[in-house]
């Protein structure tokens, strides 16, 4: 699903002549372009789609959608580990999990 979703700009950036920014979306960060809202600025909300900033929004709107979308388990479909959502939906065990092994007792005695 492809979701266009609310988040907070961290930063802005120039990278190869293209306006770029870290937002921020409860807590999970990606790098999107904001050429299509070049007058962002940090601490804006803005609604993001396929990488794209694709409008601004107001924070009390953002926060709600973004709550709504947590509430829903939209953010970790959208944003969450690909290969461990896929195995959750075939019933399979976390491909990704890492598998600790009992560590050795490392605790001195006086």
């Amino acid at each position: 699903m492809c979701l266009a979703v609310p988040g907070k700009v961290l930063d802005l950036q120039e990278r190869d002549g293209t306006l770029m920014s870290v937002v921020d979306f409860g807590g999970v960060h990606k790098d999107v372009c904001l050429e299509y809202i070049p007058d962002a600025a940090v601490g804006d909300y803005v609604v993001v789609h396929v990488g794209f900033a694709i409008q601004r929004l107001d924070e009390e709107s953002a926060l709600r959608t973004l709550a709504e979308f947590e509430r829903l388990g939209v953010l970790n479909e959208e944003f969450g580990d690909g290969f461990a959502l896929a195995a959750k939906q075939a019933g399979l065990a976390d491909p990704t999990a890492a598998e600790t092994a009992p560590q050795p007792n490392t605790e001195v005695t006086p």
